[in-house]
């Protein structure tokens, strides 16, 4: 027989509605993550390597253009280094990590609220647990007891606890999963933007603007 028949979910309690609301709720919020963070990550190497070329041919307005048109934090912290291409070190450093500080926040927004839930699902089946054994206590006291009387109980009390362990293993997995991107993501960040200052810095200041106009 399967857990989702409605029959057998009805027997689980008044607990088994607030887990399908966490449930459907923590759905919702790795959905919303996946999708944000998959439009927000990019290939950091062939982006930079492109605006490495844009700025070989000192085409700083088009390089800043391919970063407004470009999702995500690895082209807002290389925008604002662009925007501070001719600041001193400290400068455009400055620049970089403020823009980075704004972005990241954003990144791991709501991977909070699923931790939650992955921690708290297991609470609402041990809670669904003893009020499904207090129920079948409560047949125990009875002059006259079934068999049914007491398995509504126990019903309760098990289906509670399947029910916890069956929402709060993916909401585990979907946490660490997407935590995994956010790693990568902060990591591409941080690549770019030591990268496009030590180009600008180096390579874009030295090389002269006339032999880069003719090639």
């Amino acid at each position: 027989m399967s857990v989702f028949n409605p029959s057998l979910f009805a027997q689980g309690g008044p607990m088994m509605w607030v887990l399908l609301a966490l449930g459907l709720l923590c759905l919702t919020l790795a959905l919303e993550r996946t999708l944000f963070l998959h439009r927000g990550q990019i290939r950091s190497t062939a982006f930079i390597a492109g605006i490495k070329n844009i700025l070989a041919k000192r085409r700083l307005v088009e390089a800043l253009t391919v970063c407004e048109e470009t999702p995500g934090p690895v082209a807002a912290v290389v925008k604002a280094a662009l925007l501070h291409a001719d600041a001193d070190a400290d400068t455009m450093r400055f620049h970089v990590q403020e823009a980075a500080i704004v972005e990241l926040p954003a990144l791991e927004r709501r991977l909070g609220s699923i931790a939650a839930i992955a921690q708290v699902a297991p609470l609402v089946g041990v809670l669904g647990t003893v009020l499904g054994m207090a129920t079948t206590f409560l047949a125990f006291e009875k002059d006259y007891m079934s068999a049914s009387a007491l398995s509504t109980g126990m019903w309760q009390a098990l289906l509670s606890t399947a029910g916890s362990l069956m929402l709060a293993i993916p909401a585990h997995l979907a946490h660490h999963f997407l935590t995994g991107r956010v790693r990568a993501i902060v990591r591409d960040v941080e690549w770019s933007g030591n990268e496009i200052m030590k180009y600008l810095l180096t390579d874009y200041r030295e090389a002269p603007a006339g032999d880069q106009e003719k090639k």
